[in-house]
């Protein structure tokens, strides 16, 4: 096992908060991370599948995250497979006032192909060999990334509880969960973060996220920049933007922003110029008559696109 420690997330750089004004948020009640932060699935291939086309360009767009002031970056052991970890700890270890959280869970057989498996002994690969690859002893924070169908979820949050009890894994999420799934879990485990698909457009873990709202738990939203029938003009997305001056996709993240306390959006690029776009949305503070026609606009699509 590589003898550093877990992420350096108190020796962060000078007035991160400053580059990224988008609040915070204490992942776990003792991990504290600006709420805007960087998704890692797309500095692979095509199909988050193999190298980047573009390692030049990748490792540029991971170099600008603590540039930006981003000091929460989400990937997994299934990007590439192995490909977003391996790179980024060839660019930011030994991650001087980063989180970087990891997920394990899914298997890769081809591009767009992911097959979960809760088997406790795989469980237990996916931690010691993401450790082995991000050059650490401890995860600050592993993310189930879907529950196994192969055994019953009791027996996954338990062999995730002795991992963390033996201090593998500091703080544990869970991805693509309703809340029955959450409070299962929070008797093996206070469950830290949750990684369900949430945006603009895509209501349907809207309960999932007044839960843990309710809770405190972190809520990391996946797909953050789909905005659907809103992309067209004459929407209120396209017309919020114009008057900010700012890209779709900014206005997007500041509704995620200001929708929760606990969000914790992650949009994900392999190109720098496209990161830094993204966080003009740290920087946007909506009116709430321009969040709640966001909010309207967006419900009906999402409403319409369900029925």
């Amino acid at each position: 096992m590589p003898s550093e420690t877990s992420t350096g997330q108190n020796s962060s750089p000078k007035n991160p908060s400053e580059r990224n004004p988008s609040g915070t948020f204490a992942i776990g009640g003792d991990l504290t991370v600006n709420r805007l932060g960087f998704g890692a699935m797309r500095i692979t291939g095509s199909g988050i599948w193999g190298e980047p086309p573009s390692r030049r360009a990748a490792e540029a767009t991971l170099a600008r995250v603590p540039e930006l002031g981003i000091n929460l970056i989400d990937t997994a052991d299934s990007y590439g497979p192995f490909v977003s970890e391996a790179l980024i700890r060839a660019v930011l270890h030994p991650y001087p006032g980063l989180v970087v959280a990891t997920k394990g869970g899914l298997t890769r057989h081809g591009p767009d192909i992911w097959r979960p498996v809760g088997n406790p002994d795989y469980l237990r690969q996916c931690v010691l060999m993401s450790l082995r690859r991000l050059g650490l002893e401890r995860i600050d924070l592993w993310q189930l990334h879907r529950i196994g169908p192969d055994c019953p979820r009791e027996v996954q949050f338990e062999a995730i509880a002795r991992m963390r009890d033996e201090g593998l894994i500091r703080h544990v999420g869970l991805s693509e969960v309703s809340i029955d799934d959450i409070e299962a879990a929070r008797a093996y485990f206070p469950v830290a973060t949750v990684q369900n698909q949430y945006n603009l457009v895509d209501r349907t873990s809207e309960a999932v996220l007044d839960h843990c709202t309710q809770q405190g738990i972190g809520f990391i939203p996946w797909a953050p920049l789909a905005r659907g029938a809103l992309a067209r003009e004459g929407s209120a997305l396209a017309e919020i933007a114009g008057r900010h001056g700012a890209g779709e996709g900014a206005v997007a993240l500041a509704w995620l922003l200001k929708r929760s306390p606990v969000m914790l959006p992650i949009p994900g690029t392999g190109d720098p110029d496209h990161l830094a776009d993204n966080m003009a949305g740290a920087f946007l503070a909506l009116t709430e008559a321009e969040f709640e026609a966001l909010d309207e606009q967006g419900r009906a699509a999402w409403e319409a696109g369900a029925a």
